[in-house]
């Protein structure tokens, strides 16, 4: 059941955390200023989030959760999930994993703040309250700046803009995640004669499949469990204003036909209800998907996108803003450094051609996160190249590389691999490729618990090659027949 969230005076905190310890001391102290929501699980996440209109505007969380509570993977996703539902949350990590790995990976993925377990409850709340001054200060900002640059792309996006939002018709804004989609549509609508109504959004990836039609057209009284009373939806609140519905892609097909029918005239139902109602409210949607592949694979209605691309606006990649760059850059590094009270850093000439050089797979979102690190560990400094190289994570690069196997885009692994060759000096491709064939050797005989028949075809190699590669490396197969197992060699990562 969804339920309306009531408004407060204090800001909206979620603590998740699987220690019950933790979380009773955390809500006790931190209730007198926030209001808090708790919970043990990335899945109790997810249900308390459909029960919220609006998500809280601070996180606190725990990197090792339910199942896997000795390894930090449920946190980094945890981090990515709620990014992805509210861009504008405020994650602090607590957690007990704090070596500096887990901290740069955490902080690549959104989080603005990693604190170690212990840690005093009045300096988590200084934390938290330093989170929320720079959550309302951006959001003042980006209402008042708008978009940043000068380069073509830019003033062309601009000017789409200008030109899109009086008209009542659909808008598709496509583009990467991290590059801006929804301030675009904050845009279109605060360009728009309806400005003076509340813009509101939904993100179709973050809600529960079977909650989306409540949650988009509204239920009556007794439509399914739990159901107490009769609720409004998103249609029916963004009555002469502006509904963003990001991740489109997302959106189930069965419901995309329900959908396409307020686009062409404006009629829904409520969940349980056979009275048409009528909704004037503008969409404008979103996704990083693409729409004409999806068509293709049958995932997503013909129909339906054209009438969502009446307009359609694409959002640039970072990497191909050029000097925007560098505007960005001097933003955000004054922002952040009047937010903190700090003397701004600087780049010094090499560190900034690495700058201009990078590609920024993250987009905005992740130059904003580096900013904020640069201005919290260099403040009033210059910043050298070796310095700037260590803010640009390289765990992405462990998610991007194999992807060339598994058919991913070819052009995301050419800017993966240069990304890899600036960041390191003594490079060698023999030994990069040398070390991806034994991870995946190695993986795929964990996996098959040393079968080598099995493994040799998860790999897409004759038996006898993946035989002669492990004596390569010094493991020896044994065995023989179809049923033939091995010991796999020692993890090339152990010491």
């Amino acid at each position: 059941m969804a339920v309306k969230q009531v408004e407060h005076a204090k800001p909206d905190l979620l603590i998740v955390d699987d220690d019950p310890l933790i979380t009773d001391t955390l809500n006790f102290v931190l209730s007198r200023d926030f209001t808090v929501y708790v919970a043990d699980s990335r899945a109790r996440v997810k249900s308390l989030l459909t029960q919220l209109d609006q998500a809280p505007k601070l996180a606190l969380i725990d990197l090792g959760l339910p199942p896997t509570p000795h390894r930090p993977d449920e946190g980094f996703r945890l981090i990515s999930e709620l990014i992805a539902h509210s861009p504008g949350m405020k994650i602090v990590v607590l957690s007990g994993q704090s070596d500096e790995t887990n901290a740069r990976h955490a902080r690549t993925l959104g989080a603005i703040e990693f604190v170690a377990k212990p840690c005093e409850p009045e300096t988590l709340k200084a934390l938290l309250n330093r989170s929320l001054q720079v959550r309302e200060a951006e959001l003042d900002a980006a209402a008042e700046s708008g978009l940043l640059g000068r380069s073509l792309l830019v003033e062309k996006l601009r000017q789409q803009i200008s030109q899109f939002a009086n008209a009542p018709f659909p808008v598709l804004i496509e583009g990467e995640s991290g590059s801006g989609k929804e301030l675009v549509a904050t845009s279109l609508h605060r360009m728009s004669q309806r400005a003076a109504r509340p813009f509101l959004a939904l993100n179709c990836a973050a809600i529960s499949p079977n909650l989306v039609e409540p949650t988009l057209f509204g239920y009556a009284k007794g439509s399914f469990t739990g159901a107490t009373t009769s609720r409004a939806g998103y249609f029916e609140d963004a009555q002469d204003s502006t509904l963003f519905l990001d991740e489109i892609g997302e959106l189930p097909l069965e419901l995309q036909a329900k959908l396409l029918r307020v686009l062409e005239n404006g009629e829904y139902q409520r969940v349980g209800e056979t009275q048409s109602r009528m909704s004037n409210a503008r969409v404008v949607a979103a996704t990083n998907r693409d729409m004409r592949q999806e068509i293709r694979a049958g995932r997503f209605r013909a129909d339906l996108y054209h009438r969502l691309s009446v307009f359609t606006i694409n959002v640039p990649p970072l990497r191909d803003l050029g000097e925007d760059k560098r505007a960005l850059l001097e933003h955000y590094r004054e922002f952040y450094a009047r937010q903190a009270r700090v003397s701004a850093f600087e780049l010094d000439a090499g560190a900034l051609a690495v700058w201009l050089d990078y590609s920024f797979p993250g987009n905005v979102r992740e130059l904003r996160n580096i900013v904020i690190r640069l201005t919290t560990k260099f403040a009033g400094q210059k910043v050298a190249t070796e310095q700037l190289q260590a803010e640009l994570d390289m765990e992405s690069l462990e998610i991007e590389l194999p992807g060339l196997a598994a058919g991913q885009d070819f052009k995301a692994v050419l800017e993966a691999a240069k990304r890899h060759l600036q960041l390191h000096k003594n490079f060698s491709l023999d030994n990069t490729l040398s070390q991806w064939e034994r991870g995946y050797v190695e993986a795929a005989l964990m996996i098959t618990q040393g079968n080598l028949t099995q493994a040799a075809k998860m790999l897409g190699i004759h038996r006898t090659t993946l035989y002669s590669r492990m004596q390569g490396y010094g493991g020896l197969a044994g065995g023989n027949g179809g049923g033939e197992s091995a010991k796999s060699p020692r993890p090339a990562s152990s010491k």
